[in-house]
């Protein structure tokens, strides 16, 4: 774990959160009989993970239309779900496309749709999610191609589902930043940016292996000790030499040319100089970014919406960021 203790540093309701979250955990211990388990274990985490974003997704805003379905991928079928807002109901509407966090291990379309309803409620925008294929089943780039394959899916069929192509997002939190960021950097070498108006980076990791942030964070309450973040990188990678990989460590790209980019850094998380790093390394290639910095948070906060107030606020601030795209 980090040296230093989050507690001193929470705002109320994120230490109330925090509580739960260990209550959630302790109930989910006892009934799946998981207390002798090893907590490095894909499917033990998933277990943990699922049951606590259930709580945190209660409530969220119903919309005019949430549809599941598949496209095919390159390795597969591809889950999606769409979400299309009230304001939307009618006609072609701007379309996020947004990938889940989770350590490329867990998370799905259920433990992130409250975040996605809310953006979509908020922004007016569509919101696609991409139920990726997770590691460690799946290797890199496994998922990303997943990603890229619905981006290249949105422009060619996004019409016929209400989705205008010519007006997009990418976006995503923590390992979904990180996928998101590479994207977009793709897209832009391969001269295929129509349409991507922009991009939302939430806590993203971007390829520091060490930084002062990492050294000071990360524990039991956040999930993201150093332990845990070597087991999710190796999870996913086939390899040490994919550390080197500018798909994966976004930082080595040269970072011109890109599309505006809100980019969120939670002060109290161990991924916060990747943040710092990624938005002087875009700001420095003469980029555009909106930068938010958040103190007394942990990373993960977006979920709790339901009862941390800095989330609500925070996702506002996004879809806000979003329409500001479309003047």
């Amino acid at each position: 774990m980090g040296k230093l203790s989050y507690q001193p540093y929470l705002e109320p309701q994120m230490a109330d959160a925090v509580r739960v979250m260990a209550e959630i955990a302790a109930e989910t211990a006892k009934r799946e009989g998981l207390k002798a388990a090893n907590p490095l274990d894909a499917s033990v985490m998933r277990t943990y993970y699922n049951a606590d974003r259930a709580y945190w997704n209660e409530g969220a805003p119903e919309m005019a239309e949430s549809r599941d379905f598949t496209i095919d991928g390159p390795h597969g079928d591809i889950p999606l779900r769409l979400h299309r807002p009230k304001s939307a109901s009618g006609g072609s509407a701007p379309c996020m496309i947004f990938i889940h966090g989770g350590g490329w291990v867990v998370g799905n379309l259920d433990t992130h749709d409250r975040m996605m309803r809310v953006l979509a409620e908020e922004s007016g925008w569509s919101v696609l999610g991409v139920d990726y294929s997770l590691s460690p089943e799946a290797k890199f780039p496994v998922a990303l191609d997943e990603c890229r394959a619905t981006v290249d899916w949105v422009r060619v069929n996004g019409a016929d589902h209400g989705l205008d192509a010519s007006r997009m997002t990418i976006g995503g939190d923590s390992a979904g930043a990180n996928m998101s960021a590479s994207l977009i950097v793709s897209l832009r070498d391969d001269n295929a940016m129509d349409g991507v108006l922009g991009g939302l980076l939430f806590y993203g990791a971007y390829g520091l292996r060490d930084s002062a942030s990492r050294r000071l964070w990360g524990g039991a309450e956040d999930g993201l000790s150093a332990e845990d973040l070597d087991f999710y990188r190796d999870s996913l990678l086939n390899n040490r030499d994919e550390l080197n990989d500018p798909r994966f460590d976004v930082l080595a790209n040269d970072l011109s040319g890109l599309p505006p980019l809100l980019i969120l850094e939670v002060v109290l998380d161990p991924l916060a100089d990747d943040s710092v790093a990624l938005r002087q390394s875009v700001e420095g290639a003469g980029g555009a970014v909106t930068y938010l910095r958040v103190e007394g948070v942990l990373h993960g906060y977006l979920h709790m919406s339901r009862s941390v107030d800095a989330a609500k606020r925070d996702l506002d601030k996004s879809a806000a960021f979003m329409n500001e795209l479309l003047v």
